[in-house]
Parts: structure tokens; sequence; C-alpha cells
């Protein structure tokens, strides 16, 4: 039985989830890219992740990803009073946060255009997969 992946424009809504290998590979990069215009809390990550095409990621799946960011200080936490409810963890990138998603981006680019390449369907089968 073969599987059909959604393409990129396509909604993972309409045509199945992203496979979760793809998204546990992503997630901290799109994760620190959330963070980058600024602080913000996790229901808005998450909302700006499925905003972005990426599918519902789930609480449980980001925050303890974004523990660990703070643990290896890539981010820094601030409690604010929520106005008439409970108040809410925000999240800020510091500069070694900002740092390695500059360096993590630069990698994934890498990565993305050697896959891209060694995946095409026209590509001679005798060259290295590497982009020229």
């Amino acid at each position: 039985m073969q599987t059909k992946w959604p393409s990129p424009d396509e909604d993972p809504g309409r045509g199945g989830p992203w496979p979760s290998d793809w998204l546990r590979a992503a997630l901290g990069l799109c994760a620190l890219r959330a963070l980058e215009a600024g602080p913000s809390y996790g229901y808005a990550i998450i909302a700006d992740l499925e905003r972005a095409g990426l599918g519902t990621i789930k609480g449980g799946t980001l925050y303890p990803l974004l523990t660990r960011f703070e643990s290896a200080g890539l981010v820094r936490t601030r409690w604010e009073a929520g106005d008439g409810g409970p108040g809410r963890k925000y999240f800020a990138l510091t500069d070694a946060g900002r740092a390695e998603l500059d360096t993590q981006r630069g990698r994934w680019d890498g990565f993305a255009s050697t896959t891209t390449h060694y995946l095409d369907p026209t590509r001679d089968g005798n060259d290295d997969g590497r982009t020229p």
C-alpha cells in the first residue's frame, strides 16, 4: 500500500498530517523561528506553527522542547499575569538562541537542498547526490 504524502502547498489537515518523524526533525528549528519576532507563549507558538502549515503540535511535545532550550540557555522565560485568567509563561530568544537559530537555519538549508537534489528523479544516479 502506497502512502500519499501531502505536498508543501497542501493543507496537512486535508491531505493528512506530515509524517511525525519529519515534524520531530524540524520542530526545534521552527520553535526557535517562532520566537524570532519576539517573546511568545506556548499556545501562540502552537497556533503560529499551525498557521504556517505544520499541522497541530501538542503542548506535551512543545513544552518539553522549550524547557530543554531554557536549560541550554537558548531561551529565557518570564511569567505574566493573565487578564482575568491564569498567568502565561512567555519564552524569548537569548543571544545564544538567535545564534543557534542562524546556525541551524543554514544547516537546514544545506540539508534540504542536498535531500531535494538526491530525491530528484531526473538526477543522474552516478553523481554523489550533492548540489553543484
